[in-house]
């Protein structure tokens, strides 16, 4: 696929994630999709595979947090596009809001998202999710 294809079909994701539309979500990853947060200690941390552990990484995540995430820029090469982005949102175990800027490295083949590794930044929402820590800064 051409790398404006790509883009878009990163773009379609964020929207679908953004509009919690499953159905579209689904279409868009490969069944053996493979996300990767990498971290220790954190709910949404690790690797998950497959349509089932996208499931378990969104339930999760509607469980611990509330965000709304905003794509900033698209970056991409080949089959890898990479997203820069700042979320903002909340923890629910605290009630404390954070604003964390990430960026995705996705792999798209075949008009389908096969990979994405997710940075974020840990130190905003390790804040917020501190119970004696002060909120944002």
């Amino acid at each position: 696929m051409s790398i404006e294809k790509n883009i878009q079909t990163v773009k379609d994701f964020f929207a679908a994630i953004g509009s919690s539309d499953r159905e579209a979500l689904l279409a868009l990853v490969a069944e053996d999709i493979e996300w990767i947060i990498p971290g220790e200690d954190w709910p949404l941390a690790g690797t998950r595979r497959g349509h089932a552990g996208l499931a378990d990484l969104l339930e999760t995540a509607s469980r611990s947090i509330e965000t709304s995430a905003e794509p900033r820029e698209f970056v991409a090469q080949g089959d890898r596009v990479l997203v820069v982005g700042v979320a903002t949102g909340r923890i629910k175990a605290t009630n404390k809001t954070f604003e964390d800027d990430w960026i995705f490295a996705i792999t798209v083949r075949d008009g389908r998202l096969t990979n994405i590794r997710e940075y974020v930044d840990t130190q905003a929402l390790a804040r917020a999710a501190q119970l004696d820590a002060p909120g944002p800064v």
